[in-house]
């Protein structure tokens, strides 16, 4: 006979094992959105001070997608272990100590000097402890309510949900601080601890849960039987139009938090750093769903229906309304202006409507659509939807990246160093885009002691020194000059015209087409030009100031030129390729239109769905 209880009471109050559930879920997303919040100005920003090679904003994204992804496609196989195998309460308590070592290994960056192997453990484990649980704590939530007590289950969701979004705010707003700081041993190894706290929550919990067993074939004949096989052919299409809305959900975590960067980040009197601003979902969540609950669904309910399907439809329409307004402050940037964070927190607004619309009402729903025997499995499936969103974003922002022949040519010359080269230093000469040497695309890999210290290009010169004259016009202007304030560029040396673009307030761009003559290739000649910030006090330098590495990254990995001088008031880096083919407002118009299109496909799927009735 089993210790602990296997079906729930007849009792028609709350279940006496949800506190401990609800607390365990706030402390572990505490934990998981505090690391993610300064996942991705961690890799673009702070992993060269340790030691490793840190990424550029769009790596970075890939990077944070890709992990994003593993960590919603591990649930399909922590729900099969728990319904044919451990039971929900044995897995969740097995992986969340696999999650804990994780959080360890994050913490250790740096330790050994073993930063990419304490990095890749870290999130290896985290995606395998996190997703493995995630199906497994929903459908744990459903399986403590009996027959009579089965009309709590939507207001427990939505307090289940309460509970999520309360410890990823305060973990948005902390742990990015604490990175800024004090450093990343000190963020992520705080979230390290509030994991261990969760895991011990939930043990504390384990004789007041309800224990459903696993169910073993019995969940191998429900899969595939008549009823499963039914469920799976309406759910997963669904699940499909669900993963583009957080394709673009989820790009608060990268793409949101570099776009912040550029952004007027005053709010009542205090500078957010642009990590912070994701505390406005959480925040916001914890707003709006009393809102929706109890103003906006009995109002519209009034004239209309409100039925799951319905809600869903209505938040990928706003989803595609809060990246439009994402696309115009782009375009804000994109002319030079710094607009305000307002901007973003106008978006947060309509895209956390637009969660409460799909996430919340798409978890309950998977849920009370699965058989008995598929409850985890189901639960995996809708988050299953995340994988495939951070996937597409994830390829996406793969594709559109340019390569730089520079660092590959650079990488190429090492191979020619040999031990005479200390006696007697001489120059490389590397093909350019025609693949041949004496030509004047050539790219010259200069040794200095034995060692490459930078590879130069074409037009190299000319374009540090254009950078140079519209750099010192932007600092007598106050801001980056406009296309007719900085006249002719010229030509670059195979006699094409340069292009001139701004980036943001503090960074401008020239571009030529390079050798090859066509634009946006690995062979585009660009500089960039970079204002400096105003200097910050000694006593309010952050932790990457204090710790910043003697040689600059750009110079150390890639061989290209750059000013770095910390003195200076401007830095101008030049390079081969590198960049985006989808890039500044574009990018988000791109995703924009994506969302738009999936919301109207979904319409006619909505209208055609039957949903099963619940069981009792």
């Amino acid at each position: 006979m089993s210790e602990f209880r296997t079906e729930p009471s007849l009792s028609s109050k709350l279940p006496s094992g949800i506190p401990h559930i609800v607390g365990n879920e706030a402390a572990e997303r505490f934990s998981f959105y505090g690391m993610k919040a300064g996942l991705a100005i961690f890799l673009a920003n702070y992993l060269g001070h340790l030691g490793g090679e840190s990424m550029s904003e769009t790596q970075a994204t890939v990077y944070v997608a890709a992990f994003t992804a593993a960590v919603y496609f591990t649930p399909f196989f922590g729900a099969l272990v728990s319904d044919w195998f451990w039971g929900k309460y044995r897995t969740i308590i097995t992986l969340s100590i696999v999650y804990c070592l994780g959080h360890l290994c994050l913490a250790f960056m740096g330790v050994g000097g073993a930063v990419q192997f304490w990095l890749l453990a870290g999130l290896g484990l985290i995606s395998i402890g996190a997703g493995g649980i995630k199906p497994c704590v929903s459908a744990h939530v459903g399986d403590q309510f009996g027959p009579n007590n089965q009309h709590l289950l939507t207001k427990i969701f939505n307090l289940f949900y309460l509970s999520i979004n309360l410890g990823a705010a305060v973990s948005n707003l902390l742990i990015p601080w604490l990175l800024e700081w004090y450093g990343p041993h000190w963020a992520f190894g705080i979230p390290g601890i509030l994991m261990a706290l969760a895991t011990v929550v939930f043990w504390i919990g384990r004789h007041r849960f309800v224990h459903v067993p696993a169910s073993g074939s019995a969940f191998i004949r429900q899969v595939f039987s008549k009823e499963g096989v039914g469920s799976l052919a309406w759910l997963v299409p669904l699940f499909l139009f669900v993963a583009v809305f957080w394709s673009l959900f989820d790009q608060t975590a990268s793409t949101l938090v570099f776009q912040a960067v550029s952004m007027d980040r005053h709010l009542f009197g205090v500078e957010l750093l642009p990590s912070q601003i994701q505390a406005a979902n959480p925040i916001l969540i914890l707003i709006l769903i009393p809102f929706f609950a109890f103003g906006v669904y009995p109002f519209v309910g009034r004239f209309v229906r409100v039925t799951p399907l319905r809600k869903m439809a209505t938040g990928m329409f706003l989803m595609t309304a809060a990246f439009a307004l994402v696309a115009v402050a782009q375009e804000k940037i994109d002319a030079g202006q710094a607009p305000h964070i307002a901007w973003q927190l106008a978006a947060y607004a309509v895209l956390t409507s637009a969660e409460i619309m799909i996430s919340i009402v798409g978890l309950e729903f998977a849920y009370t659509q699965a058989p008995k025997h598929m409850k985890s499995m189901m639960m995996s499936l809708f988050l299953f939807s995340v994988f495939i969103g951070n996937g597409l974003t994830a390829v996406v922002n793969l594709f559109i990246q340019i390569d730089e022949p520079a660092k590959t040519q650079f990488a190429a010359a090492q191979a020619h160093l040999t031990s005479d080269w200390q006696e007697s230093p001489q120059n490389i000469v590397l093909p350019g885009f025609d693949g041949a040497t004496g030509t004047n695309d050539d790219l010259i890999a200069r040794v200095s002691e034995g060692k490459l210290s930078r590879v130069e290009f074409p037009g190299q010169d000319s374009m540090k020194s254009l950078g140079s004259r519209i750099a010192q016009q932007a600092i007598d202007l106050g801001r980056p000059p406009t296309l007719d304030e900085v006249g002719d560029l010229g030509l670059d040396p195979w006699g094409q015209p340069i292009r001139y673009d701004i980036l943001n307030s503090l960074s401008m761009r020239l571009t030529s087409p390079g050798a090859d003559g066509i634009a946006k290739s690995p062979w585009d000649l660009t500089t960039l030009i970079n204002l400096a910030e105003p200097s910050k006090p000694v006593a309010e330098t952050s932790w990457s100031d204090r710790f910043r590495p003697a040689e600059p990254w750009l110079v150390r990995h890639g061989g290209v030129a750059s000013t770095t001088d910390p003195a200076e008031p401007f830095s101008l880096t030049t390079r081969l390729g590198g960049g985006n083919k989808l890039e500044k407002a574009a990018y988000f118009w791109f995703f924009t239109a994506l969302m738009g299109a999936t919301a109207l496909l979904f319409v006619p799927f909505a209208m055609l769905y039957r949903p099963r009735q619940p069981e009792a």
